[in-house]
């Protein structure tokens, strides 16, 4: 990620680990803590996006003064304490940047959120320095605004070739590249997990063609290479995610396996389960559900030695809904067992850091879309309604997600009027999320609702939904 300790006196000067930082998390793992950080803000009325990646580059310092709007948060969490005691310098000692070299500027390229036009404002205290900020202006007024913040963040993404650079172009790529591809991957993720992935994936998509220009570049250390590879690869399985999310299957298929085939040059076991994690979710909703259970054991196969048993019930859970696509109640039943018995084993440091979104609202989200393929509506539909209600704020696109997934179920069980309630409740959310597999679920719950349309509420949500506009690809 960027680091703010890269001075312009200092360029090479490697960063020192806030030992102070690391103590207060305690026990907690880094995404334990990074939600609380979440909550802090949402206490005094911030807005942040923290993740464990967040937490690592503080405690590895790389973030050595953290933005303004991180400082509050934190001096609201340890009152009494300043930042020095936090384990951060004085923002004396990291302003005042010069121009950036070559290098940086292609970094920066490959920043899909970076609003570089944009004026010198109160929260962004580096005007030449975007990346090392959590968020940037656009970034965050995306987060802020409500109808409108999916155009509003999509506009920012490209185009952001490196080769419009001649000068960045003739240089091998280093740690600032390797940084920027690293931001550009966390960023996207930031930004579906609030509004979906229509309107971003075709502008996501050019970071990713500079990411891999920089592999065809070579690195001149090996350390910055794998890091290359492992945030090309990331990035990748991002993008192939909004194309998978914005109904783009075969533009989705052909990332993850450019993905999988990184991790397969460079050795990266998890890269590896990352890239069949998202095959096999992709395969069940294009219904190949015998490949999307090939995939997951696959998945489970490179994540073994990981020992991450997060990642390894997420990896089950990919494996029912194959088994629930094949009808095989009794395969998707054990996989479900395996999965939950892994959940319950907590977090652990060898957690993907991709894996912040996997909670017990996920785990019970993808839990109800099993047994809804399987045709029990009512446990689905009990399922769903635990995810709805255990869904941090923070994911905009699975509360939107979850509660479709809920009005589905209760039509099919035969409960319209609570169907409707729910259904009414996502519209509200399409102001603020885009997704195409949403709308396609609503679609589909206004069908089996057309009959009932005398029920309390289902006329409202049938008018609502037949207004909607069509989504565009783009």
């Amino acid at each position: 990620m960027a680091s703010s300790t890269d001075t312009s006196a200092q360029p090479d000067r490697p960063p020192r680990p806030n030992t102070a930082f690391r103590q207060l998390r305690g026990r907690r793992s880094p995404a334990e803590f990074a939600a609380l950080v979440r909550r802090a803000a949402r206490e005094i009325g911030e807005r942040v996006s923290c993740d464990a990646r967040y937490v690592g580059r503080v405690e590895a310092g790389e973030i050595r003064c953290p933005n303004y709007a991180y400082e509050r948060v934190f001096l609201h969490m340890f009152p009494g304490r300043t930042l020095t005691d936090l384990g951060f310098a004085p923002r004396s000692t990291v302003r005042g940047r010069g121009a950036r070299p070559a290098t940086a500027r292609a970094a920066a390229a490959l920043d899909p959120f970076c609003d570089r036009d944009a004026p010198y404002g109160a929260h962004r205290p580096y005007p030449n320095d975007p990346l090392n900020h959590e968020e940037s202006d656009v970034l965050r007024r995306a987060f802020m605004t409500g109808t409108g913040a999916t155009v509003a963040a999509a506009a920012t993404l490209g185009p952001l070739g490196i080769a419009t650079d001649a000068s960045a172009a003739s240089r091998r790529p280093g740690t600032s590249e390797a940084a920027a591809v690293e931001e550009a991957v966390r960023r996207i993720r930031l930004l579906d997990d609030k509004h979906g992935a229509d309107g971003l994936y075709r502008r996501a998509a050019e970071p990713l063609r500079a990411a891999y220009a920089l592999l065809d570049a070579g690195a001149t250390r090996q350390t910055t290479a794998e890091r290359l590879h492992s945030g090309a690869g990331e990035l990748a399985i991002s993008v192939g995610w909004l194309a998978h999310d914005s109904g783009r299957f075969d533009d989705a298929r052909s990332h993850y396996a450019e993905a999988l085939a990184t991790s397969r040059m460079t050795g990266d076991a998890a890269l590896e389960a990352h890239a069949f994690c998202n095959t096999a979710f992709l395969a069940r909703d294009a219904g190949r559900p015998r490949e999307a259970v090939r995939a997951a054991q696959a998945a489970q196969r490179a994540a073994r030695p990981l020992g991450s048993p997060r990642l390894m019930s997420l990896l089950a859970l990919r494996e029912a809904g194959g088994w629930a696509g094949l009808a095989d109640r009794a395969g998707c039943r054990q996989a479900l067992v395996r999965a939950q018995a892994l959940f319950g084993r907590g977090t652990s440091e060898a957690d993907p850091e991709w894996m912040s979104f996997y909670g017990e609202a996920e785990l019970a989200g993808l839990e109800a879309q099993c047994w809804s393929t399987l045709g029990d509506w009512r446990r689905a539909a009990r399922h769903a309604r635990r995810a709805t209600r255990l869904q941090d704020p923070h994911f905009s696109r699975n509360i939107a997600l979850y509660t479709a997934e809920l009005a589905d179920d209760l039509a099919r069980d035969g409960h319209p009027d609570e169907a409707a309630t729910a259904g009414l409740s996502v519209l509200d959310l399409l102001a603020q999320v885009q997704s195409s597999r949403i709308q396609s679920m609503l679609a589909g719950t206004a069908r089996v609702l057309l009959p009932h349309r005398r029920a309390s509420g289902v006329a409202d949500f049938l008018d609502r939904h037949a207004s909607l506009p069509r989504p565009r690809r783009g």
